[in-house]
């Protein structure tokens, strides 16, 4: 019978072959090497390991010595000899010319694969080229352009001040609603996390239905009150508005509002106008990142919605509504809410 040894290997590195070898994203071949690794480690010979992995005993002792020698670097592949491959000024050209370019043919945006195949390239050169020009074809950032609106200082003036100076007795609400948040139910039960592996669900799924989220963000305390609503409009958003002029007893409200249509409804604007506590403060056009409501509808949406599963709507809203209670007792303040670019008005 083969006599039977074993190698010592710190915890660090033992940790680190088991989460390879578990791993179903690593290389076929790391994961083979780690599992040669960790059967020596618990005592098996060349012939168990044989017959275990169905490899070669000159495998097996390859990275065996390898491992010896050098720990896990010994588990990695050498650098390649040979010469390294010439990249000419004009394929440079041709690649940075295609990069820059709208590509046609229907797409909006250049892929590596695609650069390559029109100019007969590797991918690897072309991802060389774009790498040493700083080009980055299929990343697209966003931008906040100038704002059309003729009042935007007029306006963005007085939004600023209801931040940083409210009037006395007064409450600043940023008020919005985040829209058509699905109940999505998986077709397969997910998969959590694990070492080596992240947090799975199935790309299939079943609509449950869909709920609208009404929102309010105490400016000063970082409170949040809200309802779910089945429709988005002028009716529920005005019901909303009366639900917290009730709620604020004794205090004039002042409401930050972006410029969408049921926001500036002739029913909303007639009951403002007509109750003494409520004032309405429009953002200018384009320049609904003023509304602090924004802020906090992001936050949620990593919280709850980003990878969420839901057997019916009612499980949605009441998820919600206790994620919103949570969050009033545990996390509610003000943000610290700065604009770091260029001054947009002189």
């Amino acid at each position: 019978m083969a006599k039977r040894t074993s190698i010592e290997i710190s915890k660090e590195i033992l940790t680190e072959l088991q989460t390879i070898a578990r791993s179903t994203t690593a290389e076929s071949r790391m994961v083979l090497r780690s599992k040669i690794i960790l059967l020596w480690h618990q005592g098996l010979s060349f012939a168990e390991t044989k017959s275990e992995l169905d490899v070669s005993e000159v495998i097996i002792n390859k990275w065996r010595s390898r491992f010896s020698e050098k720990g896990m670097d010994g588990l990695r592949d050498l650098p390649r000899s040979g010469k390294p491959p010439v990249i000419t000024g004009a394929q440079k050209a041709q690649v940075i010319n295609l990069a820059t370019s709208k590509p046609g043919k229907g797409y909006t945006n250049w892929s590596e694969r695609r650069i390559a195949k029109a100019t007969g390239m590797s991918q690897s050169k072309v991802n060389e080229i774009l790498r040493e020009a700083d080009l980055k074809p299929h990343k697209t950032e966003y931008w906040c352009g100038k704002s059309t609106d003729p009042e935007f200082e007029q306006k963005m003036v007085n939004i600023i001040g209801l931040y940083m100076n409210p009037p006395e007795n007064a409450l600043v609400l940023s008020v919005d609603e985040k829209t058509q948040i699905q109940a999505l139910d998986r077709s397969q039960p997910e998969l959590p996390l694990r070492s080596g592996s992240p947090k799975r669900l199935t790309a299939t799924y079943k609509r449950n239905g869909t709920v609208a989220l009404m929102a309010a963000l105490a400016v000063h305390s970082g409170e949040i009150t809200a309802k779910t609503v089945e429709r988005n409009n002028a009716e529920n958003f005005l019901a909303f508005l009366k639900s917290l002029l009730r709620n604020n007893p004794g205090k004039e409200l002042h409401v930050v509002l972006d410029n969408l249509a049921i926001h500036k409804h002739s029913s909303v604007k007639s009951w403002a106008e007509k109750t003494k506590r409520i004032h309405l403060h429009y953002t200018p056009t384009y320049s609904s990142w003023l509304n602090q409501i924004e802020i906090w509808f992001n936050i949620m949406s990593k919280d709850v919605l980003k990878g969420g599963v839901w057997k019916t709507k009612q499980q949605l809203i009441d998820q919600l509504m206790l994620y919103i209670k949570t969050y009033n007792s545990e996390r509610a303040k003000p943000f610290k809410w700065t604009y770091t670019g260029k001054p947009l008005v002189a």
